[in-house]
């Protein structure tokens, strides 16, 4: 261990602090296809939340155990209290700190060499259980406080849960069977300004931030649906350019090992389907 980290661990609070900020700063995840306010806000917050973490001695579960704390706080309250002004800000700031959080795990684990499978799982579960929570909540809000004149209202949570929720999984499932491949050219994304902002209806923060009008129920139902229908015309392009890029890797793998004939039965006996014609 270097002077700088031995000072750190055994000296004030003040001391870790600098500490953690100074490795934080050479630490970060790429910008690219980035959403603006994770780029410009939570992760900057996210920064400063593990910062004070690792002055206090703190892990990185606590912290995602504290995430989890801050979501689900807002869930209840959002849930049992009527859908006011006063309501939604308090559902919100809830919201917001909680993905403060949740990228201040990560950046605490790194602040400490590396984070832990466990630790790892365990901040994907909870995020999962979040988002999903969260837009059944917004259902059973809609459904106690709002006056609504048809219930296919309804169906705006239940499509954001599903469109979040799939993305979610097959972007993870994308990584475990992709896992040590090298990344194709042209995959990485752009980190430019413009595709941050085009971004933004993506990220979570921006949901946070839609509970702001929760008082105002007209304009949150119109809010909430626009990043609804956003994230689910991209769930369908992203999952869909991932099955293709699966496909192009299988037809690749086949064609450097000498390939089989379309219809040619597998070891397994199973027949050996040529690649779906790529789409426009």
């Amino acid at each position: 261990m270097d002077n700088s980290a031995l000072v750190a661990n055994e000296g004030s609070f003040r001391s870790r602090f600098d500490y953690a900020r100074s490795r934080l700063a050479g630490a970060q995840k790429p910008t690219a296809s980035t959403p603006a306010y994770l780029r410009f806000v939570n992760r900057k917050a996210g920064g400063l939340l593990a910062a004070v973490g690792y002055a206090l001695h703190r892990t990185p579960t606590q912290l995602t155990v504290l995430s989890s704390a801050a979501s689900f706080s807002a869930i209840a309250v959002l849930i049992l209290r009527d859908s006011t002004a006063l309501t939604g800000v308090v559902v919100s700031l809830l919201l917001l700190l909680g993905y403060a959080l949740d990228a201040a795990d990560g950046q605490l684990a790194r602040v400490g060499g590396g984070g832990s499978k466990a630790g790892e799982w365990l901040d994907h579960v909870a995020d999962i259980a979040k988002i999903s929570s969260l837009h059944s909540a917004v259902a059973i809000a809609v459904l106690r406080y709002f006056e609504l004149d048809s219930l296919l209202y309804l169906a705006v949570p239940v499509i954001f849960l599903v469109a979040n929720v799939t993305q979610f999984f097959g972007m993870m499932l994308r990584d475990k069977l992709t896992a040590g491949q090298p990344v194709q050219p042209g995959t990485e994304g752009s980190s430019s300004l413009l595709v941050a902002w085009l971004l933004q209806p993506l990220d979570h923060g921006s949901l946070g931030l839609a509970f702001l009008v929760l008082g105002w129920h007209t304009l949150f139902l119109w809010c909430y649906g626009f990043l609804a229908l956003c994230t689910a015309l991209f769930a369908v392009r992203s999952l869909t350019k991932t099955y293709r890029r699966l496909l192009r890797a299988e037809s690749g793998a086949a064609a450097s090992a000498g390939g089989a004939p379309t219809g040619a039965a597998s070891a397994g006996g199973a027949p050996v389907l040529s690649p779906a014609p790529r789409l426009p």
